[in-house]
């Protein structure tokens, strides 16, 4: 079920893994940082206009249906099974080939998602059955509504995902990832058109079609570049090309991986519509912030090393050699960067959470809920994230089993530590029920750590030892956590009471005081961001 072993050429030379290394990273976090950006304000306005409310819970509840769509065929699928195909075609120069397998492909993926959106939105009653149990009455039928607005828009940005991929391939990586800014200006300007004229049910069916219309604009801003860069782009739905075979191969074990994954995000929102109101939101609210670290440094490492990775020649011994060195190379940039957010929402969550979010009625006490979510996160944040470069070296290699078999054991143990953590565990401590979100995180952080050990420990006997030396470590934790105790003095000392101004005052030196440890340790990575950002 994967691709098979890699094909050697020992008549070609090694890729030179050290040339440009982080350029493309750089782009994907810059595509990724503008985005996020955007998202965050979105997700701000959101929250002015409906809080922690039923209809801020079942537009949230909601959004997790169709989106299991756009993940299940979206973004990291394709990135596993069809970028190192095309882009391996695109290395041996055969761009005519590389266009017909790429329009075979749209083309299967057009189908499938069209004949999947129709059916989901025939089916919206027994998905909210399972995903939100806890949901009755004008609840869910308001869940309902949003829904089937929402299932087309999805089939949209599941195809801007199969422009990523294209543009990923071709090393155009700002692009793809600063597309979906379109989508969320779309849901701002809904939101501050009809925010004030509209209830709070109204409000959310309506942002459901505004989240539509931005899909569509997403798609397309794209749609130019791609029509460009893939010059032999031929659509079809043949499925007997070479290429497209494998890609198809790829794709089952990657599929079910990535389902597998999404299984556990149901559990968990299933788990929290029991919680009580405010539960599926405070837990949406935290994802948001989580994802900022994820998706900055973890998914724009991931992406912009597969394709270096799939393109690298040479030996077995020489591949792997370049593989290991991007590989640690990587993981000490994403540690780097996810061990002072971690340290941050552990520490300092409400704060993160009142700046971003605190306005109308998001209140402190929402912040302050939001913290012990984002505290249950920051266990496990740097395994999940150091885990997508390990996921993305597998596939590279074409090996998609492996990362799918890890995945597994991660869903079922997130499964079994949700429960006892989330329904179990508030009881016995004497807190409320909807405190239990927290040990929803938690839980997956504890299950992320075990799918990492395998992941690197399965990886290392087939190229070799990587990862982050044990003395590196231990200096980002120091430094993070020292940073966080002179944050938390200028915390006590701020009369300041606005969120935002606060926010301001007591993050500026907590990433004011792990940069310059770092730069007085020396660390390498502090040089290499210098010169990022003079060349910028």
């Amino acid at each position: 079920m994967s691709e098979g072993p890699v094909r050697v050429r020992s008549d070609a030379p090694p890729s030179p893994p050290a040339k440009g290394r982080g350029g493309g990273a750089a782009f994907v976090a810059l595509g990724i940082l503008l985005s996020r950006l955007i998202g965050l304000v979105r997700q701000r306005v959101f929250a002015h206009y409906l809080g922690s409310s039923d209809a801020a819970d079942a537009f949230n509840a909601a959004f997790r249906i169709p989106n299991l769509l756009q993940n299940l065929f979206g973004e990291g699928v394709l990135s596993a099974s069809f970028i190192p195909v095309y882009a391996r075609l695109l290395a041996r120069g055969d761009e005519r080939e590389a266009g017909r397998v790429a329009g075979a492909v749209a083309g299967l993926l057009a189908l499938v998602t069209a004949t999947i959106v129709l059916v989901g939105m025939l089916a919206t009653p027994l998905l909210i059955d399972l995903i939100a149990p806890g949901f009755e009455g004008g609840k869910r039928a308001l869940t309902i509504r949003i829904v089937r607005v929402l299932f087309p828009g999805m089939g949209l940005l599941v195809l801007s995902a199969w422009c990523l991929g294209i543009l990923n391939s071709h090393r155009r990586f700002f692009l793809s990832y600063a597309a979906p800014v379109a989508w969320n200006v779309a849901m701002i300007g809904t939101l501050l058109v009809c925010g004030g004229r509209m209830d709070q049910g109204e409000l959310a069916v309506a942002l459901a079609w505004g989240s539509v219309a931005g899909s569509a604009l997403q798609f397309g801003v794209q749609v130019p570049a791609v029509l460009r860069l893939a010059r032999g782009l031929r659509f079809s739905i043949n499925r007997r090309i070479e290429g497209v075979r494998t890609v198809l191969t790829n794709f089952v074990p990657v599929f079910i991986g990535r389902g597998v994954s999404q299984l556990s995000a149901y559990i968990d929102a299933m788990l929290a519509s029991l919680l009580g109101t405010g539960a599926v939101s405070g837990l949406a609210y935290a994802q948001v912030i989580t994802m900022l670290p994820v998706s900055l440094f973890g998914m724009a490492i991931s992406a912009a090393e597969l394709p270096a990775m799939s393109g690298v020649t040479g030996s077995e011994r020489e591949i792997h050699a370049a593989l290991r060195e991007r590989l640690t190379v990587g993981l000490r940039r994403i540690a780097f960067f996810v061990v002072p957010s971690a340290v941050l929402f552990l520490t300092l969550g409400d704060t993160v959470a009142a700046t971003l979010y605190q306005s109308g009625r998001f209140t402190a006490g929402d912040a302050r809920y939001v913290w012990v979510i984002l505290a249950g996160s920051s266990v496990g944040l740097l395994a999940s994230t150091m885990g997508r470069l390990y996921a993305s070296t597998f596939y590279a290699l074409g090996d998609t089993r492996s990362p799918l078999k890890y995945a597994v054991t991660r869903v079922i143990l997130t499964a079994v530590l949700g429960v006892l953590f989330s329904l179990t565990l508030p009881g016995v401590l004497g807190l409320d029920d909807r405190w239990g979100v927290a040990g929803l995180t938690a839980s997956a952080g504890i299950a992320g750590w075990v799918e990492f050990y395998f992941l690197r420990r399965r990886l290392g006997r087939r190229i070799g030892p990587s990862g982050v030396e044990r003395r590196m470590l231990a200096q980002l934790w120091g430094m993070a956590f020292l940073a966080a105790a002179v944050a938390w003095g200028v915390r006590l000392l701020l009369p300041f009471s606005h969120p935002i101004v606060r926010g301001v005052c007591i993050l500026l030196p907590y990433g004011g005081v792990y940069l310059a440890v770092a730069a007085k340790l020396g660390l390498s990575e502090v040089a290499s961001l210098r010169r990022r950002l003079l060349r910028r």
